[in-house]
């Protein structure tokens, strides 16, 4: 009974180990199917999903394409078209070209025909000069014979009868000349005193030497005036201004004749009343507040006046120098635009010419640099521009430029030149400077009024603002010869009678006419 307990258990036990292995085995094989299935699929899926890259890739191709052949076929158009501009613009051109030969060939031609009448018209002159000169000789023969004089005792006569009536003629012109002096003496020293004023930088003095600081109120006036003059004192002795405090309401009036100062003691003045505590010592802190700050301010201007001309190097003395003339004026014109409108004009007119444009920039931003001292120092503004601009290492083309731009000397550079020209065009504009119109014609018409009184005078004009008198001369009466000797003593005369600016050029034109009819 035992035993066959024990054989049903093994039994059991072998089923049961024999139902594990096969369930085992079928567990892998249904496994394994499922997994055979789900690779099946995903290879399926890959091949989709590379089927589908392959056509977009081939539509992404197709569309590539097609979009590089639209590009060639535009690039190849506007090539084309560009290729056909050309070929036109080379044509005219070309066109251009052929006119051109043809009217140089012309031109030559006419030349050629002018050179050969000019050939003629010598041998004409010259056979014509042969018969003028025996001509002469056997005028001065028969004049030694009829006269009895030899043609040197002829010469000394005529010469000291001559002498005798330039020598009275001198003496009256002596004469005449120092009672007009004696006329014109007030008239002269008045013009003397305005370009002394004129030379501490002010045209006219109520609106080149004073500036007006407006108060709040009235109240403010004695606040600036202290106790017993003890603030309105120290302002006047820091600043070196005067100030003028009158009726006018809620206005201080700041004169003095150098802007600079000027400008320093204005801002002061600013400070003290936007701040309120007027005392010496307050004003002595604003004022040095101010002068760093108007110090600061010229250094600025002068440094972006250079960039603007476009003109690097230059020292730093000459670029403060230069930002000092913000606060000048000539003839109611800023002198700092001024020489910025020289600059811009000569390098303009250099770069046209083919000269240096940067040399020339240079000298006319320089040119007028003096007058940032000529109330400091003594001496013209052009000594002074000169002096500085050596001493500070500019070139020489510049220093000459500065010195010949008045006409002083004469120009001998293209740079100089130029500067010349750009200053009488910056001058001369329409607006840029004042003037009195009335002394400006009355030196016009004197100017006239002494050429006229030459005798074989015809008229005389007055042009290009008075720096040249044309004088027409009768031919008549004045013989070429002659005309060398009225040209010298008017100018000698215009020198004695008339202040002006740099030179006068005298002009004198002889003109001789022939005139027939054919009947």
């Amino acid at each position: 009974m035992d035993i066959s307990v024990g054989v049903l258990i093994a039994i059991i036990l072998g089923c049961a180990v024999v139902g594990v292995v096969i369930g085992f085995f079928v567990g892998m094989a249904y496994r394994k199917k499922v997994a055979e299935a789900a690779i099946g699929s995903a290879n399926q899926e890959a091949t989709r999903i590379v089927n589908e890259a392959v056509s977009k890739a081939e539509s992404v191709k197709k569309e590539k394409v097609l979009e590089a052949k639209d590009e060639i076929h535009k690039q190849r158009s506007e090539l084309e078209r560009e290729i056909r501009e050309r070929r036109s613009e080379v044509q005219r051109q070309e066109r251009r070209m052929v006119q051109k030969e043809e009217s140089l060939d012309k031109k030559i031609e006419n030349l050629e025909k002018k050179e050969e009448a000019l050939a003629e018209k010598i041998k004409s002159a010259e056979s014509k000069e042969a018969e003028i000169d025996s001509l002469k000789r056997s005028q001065l023969d028969m004049l030694e014979r009829i006269s009895g004089f030899t043609k040197e005792q002829a010469k000394d006569y005529l010469l000291s009868a001559l002498e005798e009536d330039l020598t009275h003629e001198k003496a009256v012109k002596i004469m005449e000349y120092e009672q007009k002096t004696k006329d014109e003496s007030e008239t002269i020293a008045r013009e003397i005193i305005a370009t002394a004023i004129q030379r501490c930088a002010a045209d006219h003095s109520a609106e080149a030497t004073v500036s007006v600081v407006t108060l709040p109120n009235d109240e403010m006036k004695g606040r600036i005036i202290g106790r017993e003059g003890r603030n309105i004192r120290t302002l006047e002795t820091i600043t070196g201004v005067d100030l003028i405090i009158d009726d006018t309401p809620e206005a201080i009036t700041v004169s003095c004749f150098d802007p600079v100062r000027r400008e320093i003691a204005r801002k002061t003045l600013e400070k003290l009343i936007a701040d309120g505590r007027v005392h010496p010592a307050r004003i002595e802190e604003l004022y040095e507040k101010s002068r760093k700050e108007v110090e600061h301010t010229i250094k600025q201007t002068g440094e972006r006046a250079a960039i603007d001309a476009g003109v690097n190097g230059i020292h730093p003395e000459l670029i403060r120098q230069l930002g000092k003339l913000k606060y000048r004026t000539s003839y109611g014109q800023n002198v700092l635009n001024h020489s910025l409108e020289v600059s811009y004009i000569a390098g303009l007119m250099a770069a046209e010419l083919g000269a240096d444009v940067k040399t020339a920039k240079r000298a006319g931003l320089l040119h007028d640099i003096g007058k940032a001292l000529d109330h400091e120092m003594e001496g013209s503004h052009i000594e002074l521009g000169v002096e500085y601009a050596k001493k500070y290492k500019e070139n020489e083309q510049v220093v000459h430029a500065i010195q010949a731009h008045h006409g002083d000397v004469e120009a001998k550079t293209v740079v100089a030149c130029l500067v010349q020209a750009a200053d009488a065009i910056s001058a001369a504009r329409p607006g840029a400077r004042r003037e009195n119109l009335q002394n400006y014609i009355k030196r016009l018409e004197k100017l006239e009024e002494i050429s006229n009184s030459f005798d074989g005078v015809e008229k005389s004009y007055a042009i290009q603002a008075g720096r040249e008198i044309r004088i027409m001369v009768k031919p008549e009466a004045v013989s070429d010869d002659q005309m060398v000797l009225v040209a010298r003593d008017i100018a000698k005369k215009i020198e004695e009678e008339l202040e002006y600016p740099g030179q006068i050029k005298v002009n004198v034109v002889r003109e001789s006419r022939t005139i027939d009819f054919a009947k």
